[in-house]
């Protein structure tokens, strides 16, 4: 696998090896050594998503109980999103953005303590996640998916929110018990 940095610390996009041929391709999803290598940490729960175009996910974390994420598109595709919310971090509140699609099979690698989502671009997507934490309902965030402060440039699909994300604050009205700390 290729991986590449980001300007993100800890944020990798990987490109797997593709095997292709007149039958179709093959490839790696996932192995266990190769993202231990990556301090990824150990994925105990997979993710799976289908929305149609325009529809936004996230911006979302959970504090306490933090999860890093191994994002890929099965299909279609997304415009993918991580912003590092860990208070006290050089990079606080900026944020990397990538296509995700199963054309390019890449993933994405967010480490614990940023928040993800993404905007569909197709007219379906399914997209995968490996997280290394459960759910915890009583520890989901979400920061608005269109914070000014954050200067993601969307692409204009959309958006169709959840009633969540629609209420979600502004990374700034967050009060700071609810973000996670950056740990050197």
């Amino acid at each position: 696998m290729n991986v590449l940095e980001t300007g993100l610390p800890g944020v990798l996009l990987i490109e797997p090896r593709v095997h292709a041929d007149a039958r179709g391709a093959f490839f790696e999803l996932y192995r266990a050594d190769a993202y231990a290598a990556l301090s990824a940490g150990a994925f105990v729960q997979d993710n799976v998503s289908v929305s149609r175009r325009g529809v936004v996910r996230g911006l979302h974390f959970q504090h306490p109980r933090p999860q890093a994420k191994l994002v890929q598109t099965l299909r279609g595709e997304v415009f993918d999103v991580a912003v590092d919310v860990r208070r006290g971090s050089p990079t606080f509140g900026r944020a990397m953005w990538a296509t995700l699609s199963e054309e390019s099979r890449r993933q994405v690698l967010i480490p614990a303590g940023f928040a993800h989502g993404f905007l569909v671009t197709s007219d379906e997507a399914v997209v995968l996640y490996k997280c290394t934490d459960y759910y915890a309902p009583e520890c989901e965030r979400s920061i608005r998916w269109n914070d000014p402060s954050l200067a993601i440039p969307w692409p204009r699909v959309g958006p169709l929110l959840s009633p969540r994300d629609e209420r979600a604050p502004l990374l700034a009205e967050l009060a700071l018990d609810l973000l996670p700390r950056f740990e050197r």
